[in-house]
């Protein structure tokens, strides 16, 4: 990619319809994007099976969830699961009970893990053999689920999975150090990956957030060739990060969270949508905003970029609903504080001549410095203090409106997707949250009362409320 390509005409959904079958590749945990997703998926109607990525036994045996863990992620994910674990990633495999390649890194100390070798052609074993694991398990699910969809079905595949890092303690101490260390306490990501275990955990994150959209797209392909020769509809989608539009100095320009290190393998994901995409499959990697979620909360200042969105809900013609989020955000600050004061830190940040290095898309994922990393860690800490309480703050509320307005975008570009990449950039997303909360006017509402045919006008529940 050598520019980012934006979603710029909100579509809504054509295609998928009650009946048909919505496939969440990724078991729904917490906080994340795919909530939003599924929630588009459910109001069309859509019957949503799910897969699971299976649990750890105390042996280290992945197992199937138990009858109370099933039902208690059914109810999560408000559809059927199919059983069978598609844990991904190679960290915890081994051949012949041999040490898996998280009991490698057990070994290294933070005196040593910058110097120590790993036995490469010992984890490309394991790596074969969590492959092997997981793509029989794969075939499994795939034939459990052509026996669910019946002709004259669409089909919607979710792609979710991400992440892959090793529970290591030797990395978590030094994860902490890079993502949130400041003065003596900061360290190089690029040290990291010029390590051997750095070039471990990168290929990892290749396996769980990257190969698995290839192995979904080719192991469905009988799905899928049986749903279009009967004139249905499949669609692939995966959630990626690449940077993100958003207002800085009055314009909408792309930057990102520096150090993200996974970054490479959203860059693999990009290509094997590609990929797909070149052989006639309608298969989309959308670059979504920042936000926080479970995964993403270790990269402290990775929340920085969601603040602008208030701007954005302004500058795209936000109403009375704009001004209450507005007014939602400004009660959430200690008293003595507003959001000018907040939004004038983003500012200053944004126009730092640090920062500015790092709004070159075509070096993306940069590793980080120590001014850079000062400066975005001290704002997100600065920010942080300013509100009323720690833990309830400005981005959580931002990150719930992207997850809902992205669902929204993504699920209604599937009908006619443009590409196999594309950016939600905080424009699009703000026009798309603009026009879902729009506050009808007295001349409108009569108007609607008039033309409706039923005896009674149900008025949508978010008229007036915040999100």
């Amino acid at each position: 990619m050598k520019n980012p390509i934006p979603l710029e005409t909100i579509t809504e959904n054509t295609v998928f319809r009650n009946g048909d079958i919505f496939v969440l590749f990724g078991e729904l945990f917490g906080r994340g994007y795919a909530t939003g997703l599924v929630d588009q998926a459910r109001k069309a109607g859509m019957r949503i099976v799910g897969i699971t990525v299976g649990r750890r036994d105390e042996n280290n045996r992945l197992r199937p969830l138990t009858d109370q863990e099933l039902s208690e992620a059914e109810a999560r994910l408000g559809g059927e699961i199919i059983n069978i674990p598609l844990m991904a990633g190679f960290d915890l495999d081994a051949p012949a009970d041999g040490p898996t390649p998280t009991d490698l890194l057990a070994g290294l100390t933070l005196d040593s893990w910058e110097r120590e070798k790993l036995d490469w052609e010992y984890i490309e074993k394991c790596q074969a053999r969590a492959t092997e694991r997981f793509t029989d398990a794969l075939a499994q699910v795939m034939a459990v689920l052509d026996g669910m969809i019946s002709e004259g079905r669409n089909v919607f595949f979710a792609h979710t999975m991400a992440g892959g890092i090793p529970k290591a303690k030797v990395f978590l101490v030094v994860a902490n150090r890079i993502y949130k260390g400041t003065g003596p306490r900061h360290m190089s990501s690029q040290a990291l990956l010029d390590s051997d275990m750095g070039k471990l955990i990168l290929r990892n994150f290749d396996e769980v957030s990257a190969n698995t959209f290839r192995h979904l797209i080719n192991f469905s392909a009988a799905i899928r060739e049986r749903i279009e020769a009967s004139g249905g509809q499949v669609r692939y989608t995966a959630y990626g990060y690449h940077g993100t539009g958003i207002l800085i100095d009055g314009e909408y320009r792309w930057q990102t969270y520096t150090n993200y290190t996974q970054g490479y393998a959203k860059m693999r994901l990009e290509g094997i949508a590609a990929d797909a995409w070149s052989k006639g499959v309608k298969a989309t990697v959308y670059n979504c905003p920042e936000i926080r979620t479970n995964s993403s909360d270790v990269f402290t200042g990775i929340e920085l970029p969601l603040i602008p969105l208030l701007l954005a809900l302004r500058k795209e013609n936000g109403g009375q609903w704009a001004e209450e989020q507005w007014r939602a955000c400004e009660e959430l600050l200690s008293e003595g504080f507003t959001l000018e004061d907040v939004i004038a830190k983003i500012r200053d940040l944004q126009a730092s001549d640090v920062m500015v290095p790092f709004y070159d898309f075509s070096a993306w994922p940069m590793p980080n410095s120590q001014a850079q990393a000062d400066l975005t860690i001290g704002t997100s800490n600065e920010i942080t203090a300013m509100h009323r309480n720690g833990r309830v703050v400005i981005s959580d509320l931002l990150s719930a409106l992207v997850v809902e307005s992205t669902g929204q975008l993504i699920f209604g570009a599937s009908s006619s997707p443009n590409g196999p990449v594309q950016w939600l950039n905080h424009d699009v997303v703000a026009r798309r949250l603009n026009a879902t909360h729009e506050v009808p006017t007295s001349k409108s509402l009569s108007a609607t009362m008039q033309t409706s045919d039923s005896a009674s006008l149900s008025l949508p529940s978010e008229i007036g409320l915040a999100s």
